[in-house]
């Protein structure tokens, strides 16, 4: 089991996001902790170790340390600038 963490930006992402979403989210990152590679996830191209899911139109942009059994998720976004 890996232990989940979230970036200051990302719970701020998360916590301004609309409420009929969020739980979605919140569900979807509460997943990682037993599958952090979880089916439809992708690794980002031109990063070391960064992936991304997708609930809905956003995206969840994480990294996992194997090493240590730790996720860390960078940034929640709307898809349209989740790779800005």
């Amino acid at each position: 089991m890996y232990r989940l963490e979230l970036t200051r930006p990302a719970r701020k992402a998360l916590d301004s996001l609309p409420r009929t979403i969020q739980p979605r989210v919140e569900a979807a990152i509460a997943a990682l902790a037993t599958r952090p590679r979880p089916s439809g996830s992708a690794k980002l191209k031109g990063e070391d170790n960064l992936w991304r899911i997708r609930v809905g139109d956003y995206r969840v942009i994480y990294e996992i340390r194997d090493e240590v059994l730790v996720v860390i998720i960078v940034r929640v976004a709307h898809r349209r600038d989740a790779y800005r």
